[in-house]
């Protein structure tokens, strides 16, 4: 009898002693549960970071707008089949590069082949190369381009070879007024192919009207890119200028000088450092009768709206876009890298 009293005695502690080790049982279960979800989680969690560390940063270059795809023009206009050439770098288009002309950017990329430049090289970006393909999409049996500011003639060769190759015949127009530098356009013109009959080069100022206007002068070639020309100086301030050796005084080459001899233009480039609003409000005329294309380097987001209101106004129609990329110094916008516009006159390129 006291066993079974002491049995009955026991049997609210051993429901007690079994509720706690059920609930601690869940409580166990729970945790496991946090833990299994803590661990996906975190597993998840690096994943994503190591994706994201094997990624590259999205370019600037991709925030262009369009009304084409420049990516597919450019897979169709790459040269197949392309090799080194000794001493030079040979783009995607098959253009050679003598690296003197950039000797801090290309002195060790002699014999390389490049690929396609998606979204940027070292000189362009998915934008500007898709407007200048773009251009030679829309010519028929012949093109003839204008380059103002035209360097070492990188789009007067990029543009040539590719409507070369697309069975167009050919003739490159430039103007420069570094004098190193139109004697590199002259020489790489010449390396990638092109006729004497095929090329005209102007030492001079790109300007809407004809003039004199002074333009500095640089020890080596290939050094400085963005110089800029002065105009409206006196001639008492001109004599002073050259007489420094700093400047040259060079003759303002007018458009319509570059235009007239060619019944029609399939592209202007224009990358005059921050002279393009004022050279196409000052040149609608002769852009209307006889510029089918337009690409222009736009060198600020004020010129950039300018260019909008001129344009669009005077009925041409935007395919392409990129805004001038800029910082912010001291309170004020600072371009890094210049903005891209694609212009087509549906006066000589009617929509389909």
């Amino acid at each position: 009898m006291p066993l079974i009293r002491n049995a009955a005695l026991n049997v609210p502690a051993l429901r007690r002693l079994y509720d706690s080790r059920n609930a601690l049982q869940r409580e166990r279960d729970v945790l496991v549960d946090d833990r299994a979800r803590l661990q996906h989680s975190i597993e998840e969690l690096s994943a994503r970071l190591a994706d994201s560390e094997n990624r590259p940063p999205q370019s600037p270059f991709f925030h262009y707008n369009t009304s084409f795809d420049p990516i597919e023009l450019m897979h169709r206009h790459a040269a197949p089949g392309l090799t080194p050439k000794p001493g030079y770098l040979t783009n995607f288009l098959g253009v050679r590069i003598d690296p003197k002309f950039f000797p801090e950017i290309l002195m060790d990329r002699a014999g390389q082949v490049e690929g396609i430049p998606i979204p940027a090289n070292w000189h362009a970006d998915v934008a500007e190369w898709g407007v200048a393909l773009r251009a030679i999409e829309l010519a028929q049996q012949s093109f003839t381009m204008i380059e103002l500011g035209c360097g070492w003639g990188c789009w007067m060769n990029n543009t040539g070879v590719a409507a070369r190759r697309a069975g167009l015949d050919v003739h490159v127009i430039g103007v420069e007024g570094d004098e190193g530098h139109i004697g590199f356009a002259r020489e790489s013109l010449e390396v990638n192919g092109f006729q004497p009959e095929q090329v005209s080069l102007h030492r001079g100022i790109a300007a809407a009207q004809s003039g004199l206007a002074l333009f500095p002068r640089q020890e080596r070639a290939g050094v400085k890119w963005g110089l800029e020309p002065i105009f409206g100086a006196t001639e008492e301030q001109r004599a002073k200028a050259v007489e420094s050796g700093d400047y040259d005084e060079l003759p303002m080459v007018s458009l319509s000088e570059l235009v007239n001899p060619h019944p029609r233009i399939d592209l202007l480039h224009i990358d005059i450092q921050g002279g393009e609003a004022d050279l196409i409000a000052g040149c609608l005329s002769i852009l209307r009768e006889k510029i089918a294309y337009i690409l222009i380097g736009t060198h600020s987001r004020q010129i950039e709206g300018q260019l909008f209101d001129t344009l669009l106004q005077d009925g041409w129609h935007l395919e392409m876009e990129r805004p001038a990329i800029v910082g912010i110094l001291n309170g004020s916008p600072s371009i890094s890298v210049d903005g891209v516009q694609g212009w087509r006159n549906l006066r000589l390129l009617p929509l389909s």
